[in-house]
């Protein structure tokens, strides 16, 4: 019986027309080994964000739903052209956008949820013996209207793809050899490791590792995906993605740096019940991620409350903080957008006062000023000034990965 491997490839993958031919010949070369391919393709190197530019040079504020129209644009470019490669290299292919291949999401413009898959287009296509090009971060609501799933959506399209179609495994290619233990642009040491847990890998990806979405791993693990992270421009095995029980014993497995971010603060808050519940809940009703949040010690009947969001949404965060800050009787907003989140993450850090130690302690000696803390099980987050913060990555990284075995490390 045929196996079904799923492929995405990034858009500096697809980049150029000669990358987009090394990508069809890798294709084939999948499908020559006896499996049905299908692949997931992002919009060629910067398409995405040169069409938001032409956007705004038209409106300034668009709506989210014509931009959608527009920047789904940028996948259907990527997988015509890619199945014409195949096709002129001898081997049969067909391009389906996201509403095509049945993908069903909700209608949130811009940041849409994949709600199923009716993946009867794609079967049909794999059992005619074609390659199967699907664009990514794209499908249509119940309305029909074509939405984008935000960003990182095509590592989410592949992943929700493979559970579809039930594929024996997806791999993720990009243009790093798998995953490291940081960021090997900001960290000369940083080194590729072979495999890391679900667990690990969905906190590295929503601290600011940009191997994968966060998304995207949440579905695999949901549904044990064997997921891989490979180089489009090497034959390198990668990174696999495993449970955690496959993982070895150790403790910290990688360090992140997320810089987009930015922090808000409600300056005077009334000390009264419900107050966190409709800021937040405000937020959330807008779609707003919000992370890191403080409350500080009462004072004069008052709180300060300070959290983080997504900087592509401050903007919007911050009329939604404002308008609920009249509500209910808070002094006045700030928000600071010179701010990163350094982060140390792996299995074992909550049970170990070492490690947290050796985490602040390293931050101390080289003079910088904590502004928020964050744990969890498996990680450790400060919000520190971004004037800090590759010093703080690079500090870190040789402080707990450095000295342990190539073998034993395990993350970004």
């Amino acid at each position: 019986m045929e196996s079904i491997v799923v492929q995405k490839y990034g858009g500096t993958s697809v980049g150029n027309i000669e990358r987009i031919f090394n990508v069809a010949n890798r294709v084939i070369a999948t499908k020559n080994k006896g499996n049905k391919v299908v692949v997931v393709v992002s919009a060629m190197g910067d398409t995405t964000d040169e069409l938001v530019e032409k956007a705004k040079q038209i409106n300034p504020n668009p709506s989210n739903r014509e931009l959608d129209m527009l920047l789904s644009t940028g996948e259907q470019i990527s997988i015509s052209l890619l199945a014409m490669a195949i096709q002129s290299l001898g081997h049969e292919a067909i391009s389906l956008t996201g509403p095509q291949c049945g993908i069903l999401t909700t209608s949130n413009h811009k940041n849409a949820r994949i709600e199923k898959i009716n993946s009867n287009r794609i079967k049909k296509e794999l059992e005619e013996n074609k390659i199967v090009i699907v664009a990514g971060f794209q499908g249509a609501n119940e309305n029909g209207d074509i939405t984008t799933l935000g960003r990182g959506g095509s590592d989410t399209s592949a992943v929700a793809l493979s559970v579809a179609i039930n594929a024996n495994k997806c791999e993720i290619y990009t243009d790093v050899d798998g995953v490291y233990t940081t960021d090997p642009r900001l960290v000369p040491t940083a080194r590729q490791i072979s495999k890391v847990s679900y667990d690990e890998m969905l906190e590295l990806a929503s601290l600011g590792a940009g191997v994968l979405h966060p998304r995207s791993v949440e579905l695999a693990r949901k549904y044990n995906m064997t997921l891989i992270v490979r180089s489009s421009l090497s034959n390198n095995p990668g990174t696999e993605v495993v449970e955690v029980n496959a993982m070895e014993n150790t403790i910290v497995s990688g360090v992140a740096l997320d810089k987009n971010i930015a922090k808000i603060s409600v300056i005077e808050v009334p000390d009264k019940p419900g107050i966190a519940f409709k800021i937040f809940s405000a937020l959330a009703s807008n779609n707003i991620y919000f992370d890191m949040i403080i409350q500080n010690v009462n004072r004069a009947h008052v709180n300060d409350i300070t959290f983080t969001v997504k900087i592509d949404e401050l903007h919007e965060a911050l009329e939604v903080t404002k308008k609920i800050s009249d509500e209910i009787g808070a002094k006045e907003v700030l928000c600071d957008e010179s701010v990163v989140k350094v982060s140390i993450v792996g299995t074992g850090i909550a049970g170990s006062a070492d490690i947290a130690s050796s985490f602040f302690q390293t931050l101390y000696d080289l003079g910088i000023n904590i502004q928020m803390i964050s744990t969890s099980e498996i990680k450790i987050s400060c919000i520190i000034n971004e004037d800090n913060g590759i010093n703080a990555l690079n500090a870190l990284h040789e402080k707990f990965c450095n000295n342990n075995p190539i073998e034993e490390n395990k993350a970004v």
